[in-house]
């Protein structure tokens, strides 16, 4: 069966995991989702993730979730940016997510990258989801 919002699934699969207090969860791996993954890992957001081959042209992600204190580090996840409606921003436009607390993260020109880093790069792109 084929998936209509792949990314939204996987982000689906780290919030229900995260309120189950899991310690990791699987997610079929993709070049999109593994770059989402990048930043999350690099913004502090989940431990880190690995590529495990289940059989031969299947893959999947295994993430691993991070918790201080026994609360999810990651306390909301949301996609922003849907197949049937997509959102762009420009560089002036980009939100603030809980004032700078929280990151969203932008599929840009130059890569997929979190509002920090493309204000830095000054470049703007398609919102894919925020996380606080």
């Amino acid at each position: 069966m084929s998936m209509s919002d792949p990314l939204g699934d996987m982000l689906t699969r780290i919030r229900n995991a995260q309120r189950a207090h899991k310690p990791s969860v699987a997610a079929p791996a993709s070049k999109a989702r593994a770059n989402v993954l990048e930043v999350l890992q690099r913004e502090g957001y989940i431990r880190g993730y690995s590529l495990e081959d289940i059989r031969p042209g299947i893959a999947e992600f295994k993430i691993e979730l991070k918790y201080v204190d026994g609360e999810p580090v990651i306390r909301e996840i949301a996609r922003v940016s849907k197949p049937g409606r997509r959102i762009y921003s420009k560089i002036a436009d980009l939100p603030r997510i809980y004032n700078g607390l929280g990151i969203a993260i932008l599929s840009t020109p130059r890569g997929v990258m979190s509002d920090n880093e493309a204000r830095a790069a000054n470049v703007g792109g398609e919102v894919l989801c925020r996380v606080f």
